[in-house]
């Protein structure tokens, strides 16, 4: 059993210290919170510090640690949750001096990852990011540690076991990563196969309402609940874009403030998606009073995946339950393209979709193709991968298609035996390539 799955039902305090690079938050322990409740805990009693610098011993000052000595007595708490990330020195004073369990940021959310991984990628990526968070405080989290292992066949007498178990969960580390790593090719190959197609990707702070969004538009019908990371396996579906033709929706991962460095680089995979899309959504909860702060840290995880100069539209989700126009204004001065949508009501999303259709409409050409009608591979292919606007049939038994279609979808096709005219922006005449062969194909 980890040392989460006894914070169950058990009643919490939560605890953070505000240091000076902490951006302001009108309730500095509410996202807490929340990860208390979907790990589901009961928070009892609430205790903030502000310091210049964290004390190195137990992160709190000597008086806030006797305050909450206290409170964990007057309120007969099992656990305390800390906003901050520990040491394995400061758990271990902490929960001496405590007589509880202690549990970090990073600890707490890589449970509710743990959780709600369903894939076997997933639960291979939160696997391994736990091991790594786990290996420096192997002393402090197993209890068998202080027994001496030695005698013939051992390395050296004395040996402590301490040393054997952090053998192995390196050994299982380094398995875990070789796992990882021909999963990220296989996806690679896989996302790398749908060149033909136009790809949007969502992503977002936790909880913004990307999946609810996502059923909107596509009738998907993933998982969307009221919960902070609900949703950790891609998800990838068919969505008619009006006006422009189909393209690939995906849904991904949540992010969240101070998301572990460890966890981004396991979930490498399931971030493909959004590494390899030709537009990101980037969807953020308008309602939140703390939305503006949301948005930096969602760039700011967008910049360490490498994907930061993608082309993104910002969608302020959830405007349906926005409560005080001022907090728009303040928005909209920092980020005067929004698009305000909602994902329950469908308010904006004419306005998303014409946005999206025009920021994908960089990437793609018109044409007219010229060729045998009963040619049903290349027709086919063509509804397929792009918008088929007119046919004309003529008494040869051609016919001719005029098309919008993705610039990597035209390259595939095999001119032999086509006539084919790509139109510039102005739709006046840029290219006309006739072969002199009577076949055709496509690539």
């Amino acid at each position: 059993m980890t040392r989460i799955e006894g914070v169950r039902s058990e009643k919490a305090i939560l605890v953070g210290v505000l240091l000076p690079d902490r951006p302001f938050q009108e309730d500095p322990l509410e996202e807490l919170a929340g990860l208390a409740t979907t790990v589901g805990a009961k928070t009892e009693a609430r205790l903030l510090q502000r310091r210049d610098v964290p004390d190195r011993a137990t992160y709190l000052g000597k008086g806030k640690l006797e305050e909450l000595v206290f409170l964990v007595q007057d309120v007969s708490a099992d656990v305390v949750l800390f906003d901050n990330d520990l040491t394995p020195a400061q758990t271990r004073n902490l929960e001496k001096a405590l007589h509880v369990k202690v549990i970090d940021r990073t600890e707490l959310i890589l449970d509710i990852f743990a959780n709600r991984a369903h894939t076997n990628e997933a639960r291979l990526a939160v696997e391994l990011a736990q091991l790594e968070y786990s290996l420096p405080r192997l002393k402090q989290m197993w209890t068998h540690l202080s027994r001496i292992e030695g005698g013939i066949g051992m390395r050296g007498p004395g040996e402590k076991q301490l040393e054997v178990d952090r053998r192995l969960v390196e050994k299982k580390i380094r398995d875990l990563r070789r796992d990882l790593a021909v999963i990220e090719r296989r996806k690679e190959r896989t996302v790398s196969a749908r060149q033909g197609h136009r790809t949007v990707s969502l992503v977002g702070y936790t909880n913004a309402g990307k999946s609810t969004l996502m059923n909107r538009l596509t009738d998907a019908d993933v998982l969307a609940q009221d919960k902070l990371f609900a949703t950790l396996d891609t998800r990838t579906r068919r969505w008619q874009l009006p006006g422009w033709g189909p393209v690939l929706l995906s849904d991904t991962v949540g992010f969240i403030r101070d998301l572990p460095h460890a966890l981004i680089a396991s979930f490498k995979a399931t971030l493909e998606e959004s590494r390899q899309a030709n537009l990101l959504l980037h969807v953020a909860d308008a309602s939140s009073p703390e939305v503006l702060e949301q948005i930096r840290s969602v760039y700011g995880v967008l910049e360490e995946i490498g994907i930061e100069e993608k082309d993104t539209l910002l969608l302020l989700n959830k405007i349906d339950c926005v409560q005080h126009r001022e907090r728009l204004d303040v928005i909209y001065d920092r980020y005067p393209s929004a698009v305000p949508v909602s994902g329950v009501t469908g308010f904006g999303l004419k306005r998303m979709t014409q946005a999206v259709s025009d920021a994908l409409s960089q990437h793609f050409r018109e044409i007219d193709i010229r060729f045998s009608a009963s040619d049903g591979k290349l027709l086919a292919y063509l509804a397929e991968h792009g918008e088929v606007l007119s046919r004309q049939f003529d008494p040869e038994g051609r016919v001719t298609v005029h098309c919008r279609l993705p610039s990597g979808a035209l390259e595939k096709i095999n001119r032999e035996g086509a006539e084919i005219c790509v139109r510039s922006v102005g739709g006046e005449e840029e290219v006309d390539a006739v072969s002199k062969d009577t076949r055709h194909g496509v690539a």
